[in-house]
């Protein structure tokens, strides 16, 4: 599977998802709305191939050692 990208939004939301961010509080650091989070959410687990966003850290985790090869 090709990697797709991240945009530096993107990133930043799968920063902080990671971290433990819960979605509010996601949107809060980042200036933008819950809704405008969700959609970022949803690009993200596509683009990482993660079905939830409870999968998102390690599909993230995953992306990186593959990156690193």
């Amino acid at each position: 599977m090709a990697v797709r990208r991240l945009n530096e939004t993107e990133a930043r939301v799968a920063r902080l998802v990671a971290a433990g961010f819960r979605d509010d509080e996601v949107a809060q650091a980042l200036d933008l709305s819950p809704k405008t989070i969700e959609w970022h959410l949803t690009r993200l687990c596509w683009k990482v191939g993660a079905h939830s966003r409870s999968d998102l850290p390690q599909a993230l985790a995953t992306r990186t050692k593959e990156e690193e090869r």
